[in-house]
């Protein structure tokens, strides 16, 4: 199972902790290998693709008995059509179909819709047996669509033939053509639904559509977005599939998961309970298919930092498959359990699970490599650095070998062991290992989420070390990944914000500083709350900025406001209320300060000016 790349860094840990801890969480489910093979979604509902048939074939009205009439030439040339159409439509290897539609497309012409609807067919088959040529499949979509849509006609064909080019756009990673293709498909769909107007049942080319949609926005670091279209498809399937059966609970888990990695565990928590429940009653205790959704409710409880109920559904997950044998899922069942158990503070424990895990562990594997990671945590706990060092020297010896082959998994391994180097207090090497990190996500496309938090990171990094001015270039650069990824009110992107604040007002640009404090401030209260610990820090950070700019009212205004969210903690805040209250008063000496001395800079003038007259009148 794949690790979730969207994963809170330490810049971002106050409000999940534990999140260092995660079990390697699944990214949104990509596309199916074939993505525009539509009819491998529900095989039983699919509508064929609406092939007109050739008005040749109504034409044999004789008895069989009579001898057949010689045919004009009209009637010839519409019987060859009809032998090559049957010829086409009959055909099933990838060989046959290019030679029947090679002989078909010198027999129409290139505005029929019957070569419009063939072209969809090629391009539809080509994709479903995974063809590497994407252009080729680009170029028969192209074609169909240009042959399809030349009414401007809302029809399922042209639905589909937009769907076939959006996912051969996909495939070259050209996402900006894809998801423009794709809302248009979506749009026709919709028209279609509203009026009832298409005689194909419409569903599995608009779960097609919105598969795609969510597969292409996650691309291009849209994760939030995403979800809306993630939702749309297993409305779709629930409308489809029987409400117990075993597809369905994988579409629920599928939504889970998505949730998951954007770390919304409160969403995910039911849609995975529901997967559960079914894959319960259909296939038993002991399937498969509930070992899976037993490791990802472990994954969920972790994200809620209820770690023993985390614990119990990974031991049962275990379990299952032990009795399955299923090797490669049953470590990774391991390392999570290692990795949960570290949250819960049983050092000792996780590195005996860790010790027994690298034992099933091929020396160069990627899996070893995650285990000596973890290895490495459960020793900085303990503050076992020279052990802790060790194991991640041998982790990122194994994963040097893996950057060319699996770069997105080793640039986020390269940034779970900066955050050790950085509990270490190595910080110099925390930050060339997310700099490392960096450079390979930044040619991933689709990694945009994962740019944006490391980027945020490295700025972190660089703060905390007084490299001030290094660390601001990084601080934007996260913040606009951040939001074109998860929306502009998450609060990774306050945390941003917040930062660049520290950053401006170290620099001495209190203004500058005030502006980012105001919109930390703004998505903290939307994200997390207006009384959350660092909602009210924030705020008082606002007021000092303000208070630095000599705007006295605004920093008592907002410092006041500190205080009142301070007192709502009650007995536990009473240390945070009392410094509240100090640096309340302490602004209020400052304003009192600078209005006496504003008064006594406008005496002045008036005093001097007024001796200065009988001066000058003297002098005449």
């Amino acid at each position: 199972m794949r690790r979730a790349s969207a994963r809170l860094l330490s810049a971002f840990t106050k409000t999940h902790p534990n999140s260092r801890n995660l079990p390697k969480l699944l990214s949104p489910r990509p596309l199916p290998s074939n993505p525009s093979s539509i009819s491998n979604l529900f095989p039983r509902t699919h509508p064929p693709i609406p092939f007109p048939k050739c008005p040749s074939r109504s034409l044999q009205t004789l008895s069989a008995n009579a001898p057949p009439a010689p045919l004009s030439s009209r009637q010839q040339k519409l019987k060859e059509k009809s032998d090559l159409e049957e010829a086409f439509e009959s055909a099933t290897t990838t060989d046959d179909i290019l030679a029947a539609f090679q002989a078909l497309e010198h027999a129409l012409d290139e505005s029929d819709k019957r070569l419009g609807l063939a072209c969809l067919k090629v391009g539809q088959h080509l994709e479903s047996i995974d063809s590497e040529d994407h252009e080729k499949v680009l170029g028969f979509g192209l074609r169909a669509l240009k042959i399809l849509d030349k009414d401007g006609e809302s029809s399922i064909s042209v639905a589909m033939a937009l769907h076939l080019v959006g996912s051969a756009s996909y495939n070259l990673k050209r996402f900006n053509d894809s998801l423009g293709l794709l809302n248009r498909a979506n749009r026709i769909l919709g028209n279609l639904e509203r009026d009832g107007s298409s005689e194909f049942d419409i569903r599995p080319v608009s779960h097609a559509v919105q598969l795609l949609l969510a597969n292409t926005k996650t691309a291009m670091g849209r994760r939030e977005e995403a979800l809306f279209n993630l939702r749309k498809c297993l409305e779709i399937k629930e409308s489809i599939l029987e409400p117990d059966s075993r597809e369905l609970g994988v579409a629920y888990r599928d939504l889970a998961e998505a949730y998951a990695a954007v770390l919304n565990f409160k969403e995910a928590l039911p849609l995975c309970f529901k997967a559960l429940e079914i894959h319960k009653a259909q296939l038993g205790q002991n399937s498969v298919e509930v070992a899976h959704d037993r490791r990802l409710l472990g994954v969920i409880y972790t994200g809620l930092e209820e770690h023993e109920r985390a614990l119990e559904q990974n031991q049962l997950s275990q379990k299952i498959l032990k009795n399955w044998g299923m090797g490669s899922d049953l470590l990774n069942a391991e390392l999570d359990a290692a990795n949960i158990q570290i949250a819960l503070g049983k050092y000792d424990e996780a590195i005996n699970t860790l010790k027994g895990v690298i034992q099933q562990t091929d020396k160069d594997s990627e899996t070893r490599a995650l285990v000596f990671v973890s290895m490495a945590k459960a020793l900085c706990n303990q503050e076992k650095f020279t052990d802790a060092k060790r194991c991640l020297e041998i982790s990122c010896g194994i994963l040097e070998k893996k950057e060319l082959v699996s770069p997105d998994k080793v640039a986020e391994a390269y940034v779970e062991i900066s955050t050790l180097y950085e509990m270490m207090n190595e910080f110099e090497t925390a930050i060339s290992l997310l700099k490392r990190s960096l450079a390979m996500i930044e040619r991933i496309p689709q990694e945009q989420h994962v740019e944006g938090n490391v980027s945020a990171k490295i700025g972190w990094l660089l703060l905390l070390t007084g490299k001030v001015e290094q660390a601001v270039p990084y601080m934007e650069s996260a913040a606009e990944r951040l939001k074109e990824s998860f929306g502009p009110k998450h609060f990774g992107v306050g945390y941003i914000y917040n930062n660049l604040g520290a950053a401006y007002m170290e620099m001495e640009r209190p203004q500058t500083a005030a502006q980012m404090f105001a919109l930390a401030k703004d998505i903290m209260e939307v994200s997390l709350g207006p009384h959350h610990t660092d909602t009210i820090e924030t705020c008082q950070s606002l007021a000092n900025a303000y208070s630095a700019m000599g705007s006295y009212a605004l920093a008592l205004e907002f410092q006041q406001q500190a205080v009142d969210a301070w007192e709502n903690h009650g007995p536990s805040a009473k240390d945070e209320l009392r410094e509240a209250t100090r640096l309340l008063e302490q602004i209020k000496k400052k304003a009192f300060e600078s209005m006496s001395n504003a008064v006594s800079q406008e005496a002045l003038p008036l005093s001097h000016g007024s001796d200065a007259v009988p001066s000058k009148l003297e002098q005449h």
